[in-house]
């Protein structure tokens, strides 16, 4: 009944094996790639037709998790997987992102990837299967792709590369790096470090693509025993009569409107110079026909030649010229701001411009109710340190709706959060649960090395502990052939119009975060190096501004919930939670404080203020200390004898306050001078055979 073709190749002394034919038969492409325990399918599709008219390749990639991989149950209440998760949309991204530059131009082919997890073992992650199998899938397809690509991912612990380390081995790691490439280049990076140096960092990228050769060359054996053969696709060719015009009316004009300064007023000019064209050669070519009956074809062609040939004019002014659109050299950032303190409440805050890019970055402090619950197929944690990203549309002077975050905002948004959680300190440092959130204000390019710039200026205004500042930068490229000029702090033009966009994020002492994508298939080992060599020089540049702004951690501000931490002897923790939690809710309701318990006696007390945290912290002393001898205590009379009374001076403690100790003037009866709830200060004037004695006169 099936046909099943298998392959196998061994990879970091485990077996990668791939299957099709078994199951989604009716897919252009199906792969089945199981690596350990973890299996995965990834399947493509085409459209029937191609999109006419289309200014961009329709590719979707959909990473599905499903939580039956692990044997877990999804949450909620219909027990039934729903929206992707952030970690689900992340790694759809990843897959994406080396596909995408490696389909043939002129292919406007609607073309869908989806990748779902069918088995998980913990140990190996299908993040990079997704994009073998992916690539896998495509090359046995009848659709056509430059591929193949493959991905994996690299630690690096006690100067060891480890190719494929599970997730276990990445909490040691000092690296976590994710590299996909074809056999010639490496055309996608993404990576979270300790501070790593430049020069680590390219030998792990290089060492990653040596093993993404081998995977290529499997896919390639693979594909040419079982692949089906590729449909024919016309590459639309650009009429002559719109070429010449353009060329002949507007060439050098749109050379001007391209160089004009500021982000608006380019736009305005070359939006306004395409419509002063369009409406003569309009006029010119058809005369007799109504603006709304102009040819759909003829309207669309015109617009993509003009937009061609601004990319053409820009990418040559930028690498036989070194000329940049707004006058800066290959190597210069764009002028700098950095302010905090801009908003009165919030706990932290800055803002932090970068030419015509700007983040708002607020920083709040809260306590450990505050953590965000992650339920994902590994397994349920809780996050203290986060940060979000939005990017309105305002920020780019345009109208749009206002919802949920997108794949570009969580991504964005990730890569902010990975720049800077390795300078965050441990819960023990500071027992804070921190949320950054970055509002984009003005965009033109690099806005998430923005959010990185202005997140560690408000973590550290807000008062964290932050190891060092945290900067970030964005590089660029221009490549024809063997010539290429590589760009420090790309705007958003030369971000569209170019060949790479690198991000690089780090300390003054190495790099925390880096990700790079292109849009050509691959780039070379020097142009990596030379790209990291610019970023690391912009990159000090921009931290000895923000260490100018601030340097130190600010003090907390009055508004900020005050936190402390003890710790009580743990046969205290029953005493202190009390029969079916008594005591400690007796606390909680009388500060309103939060207090939480672990099963090694520390104590964390998250209060509104420092008078309600010493108050939290007295009560809680007073059920978990001992009683000493000769101490003084305010105590309240719980029960009267003839003989004198029982005090409770602590929680659960009680001594006898007898009648001779209760005034130094002779007592007769004891209801005669005391009542019960009677509250003043006793001292211990005895401690044998576990009795408590008290005097009042003592005091």
């Amino acid at each position: 009944m099936f046909d099943e073709k298998i392959m196998e190749l061994e990879l970091a002394g485990r077996t990668l094996k791939v299957s099709t034919g078994k199951i989604s038969r009716q897919s252009s492409g199906a792969i089945v790639i199981q690596y350990g325990d973890t299996v995965l399918l990834s399947t493509a599709n085409r459209s029937k037709e191609a999109r006419k008219g289309a200014d961009f390749f329709p590719l979707t990639v959909d990473y599905i998790e499903k939580f039956y991989s692990t044997g877990k149950f999804p949450g909620g209440f219909n027990k039934r997987e729903g929206r992707p998760s952030t970690n689900a949309t992340l790694v759809a991204r990843l897959i994406d992102r080396p596909i995408r530059p490696m389909f043939p131009d002129g292919f406007n082919y609607d073309v869908h990837i989806v990748n779902t997890v069918l088995s998980y073992d913990e140990i190996n992650t299908p993040d990079y299967l997704g994009i073998i199998g992916s690539s896998l899938a495509l090359m046995i397809s009848d659709i056509p792709f430059l591929g193949p690509v493959a991905g994996v991912t690299v630690g690096y612990k006690n100067g060891e590369f480890i190719l494929n380390p599970s997730p276990k081995e990445l909490e040691e790691s000092e690296l976590d790096l994710s590299v996909a490439g074809t056999k010639e280049a490496v055309n996608m990076v993404e990576a979270g470090a300790k501070e790593l140096d430049e020069e680590t960092m390219l030998k792990a990228i290089m060492f990653a693509h040596e093993n993404i050769k081998k995977i290529c060359e499997f896919q390639e054996e693979f594909a040419k025993l079982y692949g089906k053969e590729n449909i024919e696709f016309e590459k639309p060719e650009v009429l002559s009569l719109v070429k010449n015009f353009i060329d002949t009316n507007g060439y050098e004009r749109l050379q001007q409107a391209v160089l004009t300064t500021g982000k608006k007023n380019r736009e305005e000019a070359v939006d306004s110079l395409e419509e002063e064209l369009m409406e003569r050669f309009t006029q010119e070519n058809y005369p007799d026909v109504p603006e709304e009956e102009l040819p759909e074809d003829i309207i669309l062609e015109f617009k993509n030649y003009y937009h061609d040939l601004m990319k053409k004019l820009v990418r040559e002014a930028i690498l036989y010229h070194k000329h940049r659109v707004d006058g800066r050299t290959t190597t210069e950032i764009r002028p700098l701001d950095a302010q905090i303190n801009v908003l009165p409440i919030p706990h932290g805050s800055a803002l932090f411009t970068r030419g015509e890019t700007q983040s708002l970055a607020i920083t709040t402090l809260g306590t450990k109710e505050d953590e965000q619950l992650i339920d994902d197929l590994e397994k349920e944690y809780y996050k203290k340190f986060y940060l979000h990203y939005n990017f309105p549309p305002y920020s780019v002077g345009e109208v749009g709706r206002m919802g949920s975050p997108g794949r570009r905002e969580l991504g964005h948004g990730s890569l902010a959060e990975r720049a800077l959680r390795y300078v965050i300190p441990t819960e023990e440092e500071f027992p804070y649960t921190i949320r950054v959130v970055s509002e984009i204000t003005e965009s033109n390019g690099s806005s998430s090395q923005a959010s990185i710039c202005g997140g560690s200026l408000s973590l550290m205004a807000a008062g964290v502990p932050i190891k060092e500042h945290v900067a970030g930068i964005a590089m660029g490229l221009i490549k024809e052939g063997e010539e290429f000029t590589v760009l420090t702090d790309i705007m958003g033009l030369e971000d569209h119009l170019g060949d790479m966009d690198f991000k690089v994020a780090g300390t003054k002492s190495g790099i925390t975060a880096l990700q790079m994508d292109i849009k050509i298939t691959g780039i070379t080992e020097e142009i990596m190096r030379i790209a990291l060599n610019q970023a690391h020089q912009a990159r000090l540049e921009i931290l000895e501004l923000m260490n100018n702004t601030i340097s130190k951690p600010a003090e907390l501000k009055s508004n900020v919930p005050r936190i402390q931490q003890i710790t009580i002897p743990k046969d205290k923790i029953a005493v202190l939670i009390g029969p079916a939690g008594k005591n400690i809710k007796g606390i909680i309701d009388q500060t309103g404080s939060t207090v939480d318990i672990t099963d090694d006696g520390l104590v964390s007390v998250f209060a509104k203020d420092a008078e309600t945290l010493e108050k939290t912290l007295k009560l809680i002393d007073s059920y978990v200390k001992e009683v000493e001898y000769g101490e003084v205590y305010e105590g309240r009379v719980v029960s009267i004898m003839k003989f004198g009374a029982f005090m409770e001076i602590l929680p659960g403690k009680e001594g006898l306050l007898h009648i001779s100790e209760i005034s130094p003037e002779r007592v007769e009866k004891v209801e005669d001078v005391l009542s019960v709830g009677d509250v003043f200060k006793v001292r211990v004037i005895s401690m044998e055979g576990g009795k408590i004695s008290l005097s009042k006169k003592k005091v």
